[in-house]
């Protein structure tokens, strides 16, 4: 493509399902254009016209671009997420040790707990682990082979690279070698971004501190952004107050009527969020031309605090939050404590027996007796 259409496409390997990438573009490209999507790019631009070349760079800042792009990291992370799910569940498994042979069957707990509790080899936790039989038969194929699996230097024989792996406590996976990134559900989460990178982002500003005294240690405010207007708050109580009595939302509501666990919340916040910037209404789907028109059809409708069907919004492409830093997401609680609390205040209501001292009149006068009676009749 680079060669004979002068089309780059940027970060490719970033890309999920290049294929559907493809045919996707290849549809748009026959439909408008290609300076229509793509940067040009002119390479000897103070050379004679005949010597200079125009690329055409395609890449995620045209907003299509990104779209898709999400899109498609989101139905593989959709489609990881239900293949973790089936191994997770599986019992099926039956493979042998790379140690020592021992055969097991079973979960692929197992197995992984076996080689980390009997011969200290350790690959992480067996549900941070996706394809667990390829990931199997790619360190096999490597032990095989004579090859120490985290410096993967070869040796002559068996024994010997037993006993280097023994030694030089060479029992765990080469971390930089990106063979594996496909076996671990971290490097699915983030769209462009490896485990590396995920995990080093908590802890990126703290590689050059030395002290250990806590004493100056100050919580940064938040500043809590309203899901429907530009307004905002130092703390999540005063936002959701806004929220429910400016635009009769009561995500508190919300929650505990739909049983929303803290993952819900997110992907309802999320889906809101989403729907917002792209002036549709998230009740009833419908598009507008300009956020003064979505904000004037939720005052005239109330679909403030309308929700679609759950399948609309209960999915994992909602994870991903639409603005960076969204502080509302950051003080979302777990509703099974709200609804614990609720349960017992209902559990301190007085519950008041029957008198039991007369069973005869208690028959006569019971309101369930009186209940069975009154159907009884209209059948």
């Amino acid at each position: 493509m680079i060669i004979e259409h002068k089309l780059v496409i940027a970060d490719v390997k970033l890309i999920a399902n290049f294929r559907r990438y493809i045919f996707y573009w290849k549809k748009r490209f026959s439909e408008q254009p290609i300076t229509e999507f793509c940067s040009v790019i002119r390479t000897n631009s103070e050379a004679p016209v005949e010597q200079q070349e125009n690329f055409f760079l395609l890449c995620d800042v045209l907003p299509e671009d990104r779209v898709l792009r999400e899109e498609l990291q989101q139905e593989r992370l959709r489609e990881i997420l239900e293949q973790q799910q089936h191994e997770r569940n599986d019992t099926t498994l039956q493979r042998l040790c790379m140690f020592c042979n021992e055969e097991f069957k079973g979960n692929r707990s197992v197995i992984f707990n076996h080689m980390n509790e009997e011969h200290s080899f350790n690959v992480g936790l067996p549900d941070n682990i996706v394809y667990c039989n390829e990931f199997l038969d790619a360190l096999q194929k490597k032990m095989d082979s004579l090859q120490c699996l985290y410096c993967e230097k070869s040796f002559r024989d068996t024994n010997t690279l037993k006993d280097h792996m023994r030694k030089k406590q060479h029992r765990r996976i080469n971390a930089k070698n990106h063979e594996y990134d496909r076996f671990y559900i971290i490097n699915y989460l983030e769209l462009g971004k490896s485990w590396e990178e995920v995990q080093s982002e908590d802890d990126r500003d703290l590689v050059d501190s030395k002290t250990e005294d806590w004493s100056d240690w100050e919580e940064n405010p938040i500043s809590a952004v309203c899901l429907f207007c530009e307004n905002q708050e130092d703390t999540t109580e005063k936002l959701l107050c806004h929220m429910k009595d400016s635009h009769q939302f009561d995500l508190l509501k919300i929650k505990l009527n739909l049983g929303l666990n803290f993952y819900q919340q997110v992907k309802l916040v999320n889906f809101i969020r989403r729907q917002m910037h792209q002036c549709r209404c998230h009740g009833c789907q419908g598009k507008f031309q300009s956020m003064a028109e979505l904000t004037v059809h939720l005052e005239k409708e109330g679909h403030f605090g309308t929700l679609p069907e759950r399948s609309l919004w209960d999915q994992p492409q909602y994870y991903f939050p639409t603005y960076e830093n969204d502080s509302l997401l950051c003080t979302l609680s777990d509703s099974e404590g709200d609804i614990a609390e609720e349960q017992q205040q209902h559990d301190n209501i007085p519950v008041i027996g029957e008198d039991l001292s007369s069973l005869e009149a208690l028959k006569q006068t019971s309101v369930l007796n009186q209940l069975l009676y009154a159907q009884t009749q209209r059948r």
